[in-house]
């Protein structure tokens, strides 16, 4: 178990607003009935959601699988297969190919840590808890097994594969939006086919994407790779052990001041040059401010943090109080209650 020095103490829970989340651990190689009841009881969200901006704005199912045909085709087998799940409807149909969904902004940080020589990826989700799905899913959906934090019901927010890649992402920190798929189900794509980062790296040379977003990977030996994803530009690579929500340079500087993403960035920098932080001490880091966030009102609250180990095949999710460990050696389901407590008084992120 991890325990964050500085965490609220009775004093400050006084003037904590409590919400209750509970985290559900489920395997299902094949996704088959236990998908199809998160499917049923997510569906009414995830509908209301792709329709916000009316129908019209939201592809056709025939373009939608003429573009996931077109640029992973690999996927086209299980999605089929999911839509049937799903009951075949022509809004679900569309809402799960992910093609040019509605836009969503979360905050997050990412980091590698790799001096002990077990590579590890650690990563703050920040997001607001009422649209936040909390099913971590061990899976086979294609030749691979695939352990991640579930998102748009069959996409990821962050996971690993057997083959030993593990990456998450963060929101880019750009306004610009274009004709192409959300980013979990690029995640659920990259952890599906590619085992190396040189793999993730040519897979997301030739994938369009609807809004920016920046991806860390790891792969177990220890090669780090951060992606800057854009609509408007070809990705940026860069072999960097970190980011949050700004690809090199500030670009909308209101979300940055919101969300402190230099001061994040920087954070998890001297922390991976700091000779004295060992493997635990950094993830630790992750559970106190900047990194920690309770700002959950404005939507970028810290939901958990996750450390994966790609080489020894482990994925470790810590709150403040509790840590649970998963992997493909041993996959228990279950569920976690997690209280998260945000200040009565907040206005700005934490």
């Amino acid at each position: 178990m991890v325990v964050a020095s500085g965490s609220p103490t009775w004093e400050h829970l006084a003037n904590m607003r409590m919400l209750p989340f509970t985290f559900r651990a489920v395997e299902e190689p094949e996704l088959g009935a236990k998908w199809q009841a998160v499917f049923e009881e997510k569906w009414p969200h995830y509908k209301a959601w792709f329709l916000r901006e009316g129908e019209a704005a939201r592809p056709s199912y025939a373009t939608s699988v003429r573009m996931l045909r077109a640029h992973m085709p690999e996927l086209v087998p299980a999605y089929e297969h999911i839509v049937e799940l799903g009951g075949g409807g022509d809004l679900a149909a569309r809402m799960l190919s992910l093609y040019k969904p509605p836009p969503y902004l979360a905050a997050c940080s990412q980091g590698v840590w790799r001096r002990d020589g077990v590579p590890m990826l650690v990563r703050n989700y920040d997001y607001a808890p009422s649209r936040f799905e909390g099913v971590i899913w061990s899976t086979r959906l294609l030749d691979k097994r695939v352990i991640g934090m579930s998102d748009c019901l069959w996409g990821l927010l962050d996971g690993m594969n057997d083959d030993g890649l593990a990456a998450s992402l963060t929101f880019g920190g750009r306004r610009v939006l274009g004709d192409g798929f959300g980013i979990p189900i690029v995640m659920r794509y990259l952890l599906e086919t590619c085992s190396t980062v040189d793999d993730a790296r040519a897979t997301l040379t030739r994938l369009p994407y609807s809004l920016s977003h920046n991806l860390t990977l790891v792969d177990g030996s220890g090669a780090v790779l951060t992606a800057y994803l854009s609509p408007d530009r070809e990705p940026i690579f860069r072999e960097f052990p970190a980011a949050t929500n700004h690809q090199g340079i500030v670009e909308w500087p209101e979300q940055a001041r919101a969300t402190r993403t230099i001061e994040r960035e920087q954070t998890i920098i001297r922390l991976l040059d700091d000779g004295a932080i060992d493997a635990d001490g950094f993830v630790e880091a992750f559970l106190r401010a900047p990194l920690f966030s309770t700002s959950y009102a404005n939507g970028f609250g810290t939901l958990y943090t996750a450390a994966y180990r790609p080489s020894v095949r482990t994925a470790r999710f810590v709150w403040p109080a509790r840590s649970w460990e998963l992997g493909f050696d041993l996959f228990e389901e279950g569920e976690h209650t997690e209280v998260l407590a945000e200040p009565t008084f907040a206005t700005s992120a934490g």
